[in-house]
């Protein structure tokens, strides 16, 4: 048993021709995330701070749709969402329709230690955050021109736009700025576990590109998105709707619990029989210091380490996982 920890920055249709200026940005964040998260287990942090403080950093990132990166709803505005999960007390927290808030996944741990509630929404968790005196700003402070220009290519053509999927061209030769799957569209999140098998998990995301205004997806369900318990701390990214109808973060765990399957059996068989292809990732760490990192997408930012020795950073599948 030792300590372990996972970051995701999203999954989608990363095409393996991205370009080096999109793709290496997303690349050295993953790196620094995992650094920070590494050297707070080191210093005997608790797991729930860590996973706190590595999504922060990622929110405080505008090459990620979380927090600063925000993607647009179809009115152009933002509508941010995270939740949190302790693993030994199963103790949870959720925030949905976050427009001024600079830190979501700060708020989602608010309202599990502050609140009888477990998730908070809209209006309701605006007024929270006043209350609760966390960092906020005028919501224009989230909309980055990259996202206008997001947001203004979709609605061109006429569809949404979920996670990394690319947006279909009216003139597929037409280059434009974000039209190869960079890091704008995605979700963030980190589990880790301590060398005393104390697990949490945390996710965050703006959502995807030309959403109905109101709309929430997986990240701040409980069991969907994010799940931590005694076994396992899961972070799922992906099309939010698929994400929820399979409980891909809870289906993990229950399958170490009841069926006795190990986190990387686990993980492979939820991300490979029980959501359709193309539509999920995740990462997961479990109590015994295990690590894996799934996804049946393109690709999937994503870095990882343990207190033995080994770590991996990359996008593209590869042969560890």
């Amino acid at each position: 048993m030792g300590w372990a920890i996972a970051v995701q920055g999203g999954a989608g249709d990363i095409p393996v021709t991205l370009a080096a200026e999109r793709r290496e940005p997303c690349e050295a964040a993953m790196r620094h995330c995992l650094k920070i998260g590494v050297d707070a287990l080191k210093a005997q942090k608790s797991p729930l701070d860590v996973v706190e403080l590595v999504v922060r950093e990622l929110e405080n990132n505008p090459h990620f749709n979380a927090g600063r990166g925000s993607v647009l709803t179809r009115e152009g505005t933002v509508e941010m969402e995270a939740s949190i999960m302790d693993g030994n007390t199963k103790r949870c927290g959720a925030v949905s329709g976050l427009t001024t808030v600079v830190n979501p996944i700060s708020l989602a741990r608010l309202v599990m230690e502050k609140t009888p509630h477990i998730y908070l929404a809209f209006d309701g968790a605006e007024r929270f955050a006043r209350e609760q005196g966390v960092e906020t700003v005028d919501s224009s402070h989230f909309i980055t021109q990259a996202n206008i220009e997001r947001l203004k290519q979709v609605q061109e053509a006429n569809r949404v736009q979920i996670d990394y999927t690319k947006p279909i061209q009216k003139d597929e030769k037409k280059e434009t700025p974000t039209a190869d799957g960079d890091s704008q569209i995605g979700t963030v999140g980190c589990v880790a576990v301590d060398s005393h098998g104390n697990l949490a998990s945390a996710t965050s995301t703006g959502g995807f590109v030309n959403k109905m205004v109101g709309r929430i997806g997986d990240t701040p369900i409980i069991g969907a998105g994010t799940y931590a318990n005694n076994l396992c701390a899961v972070s799922a990214t992906g099309k939010g709707e698929a994400v929820m109808r399979a409980t891909v973060a809870r289906d993990v765990a229950a399958l170490m619990e009841f069926k006795g399957l190990s986190l990387k059996e686990a993980a492979a068989y939820v991300i490979e029989e029980s959501v359709p292809r193309g539509n999920a990732g995740l990462v997961a760490v479990s109590a015994k210091g295990e690590v894996t990192m799934a996804l049946n997408t393109t690709g999937m930012y994503r870095a990882c380490a343990t207190e033995d020795g080994y770590s991996e950073i990359g996008i593209w599948p590869s042969v560890q996982n």
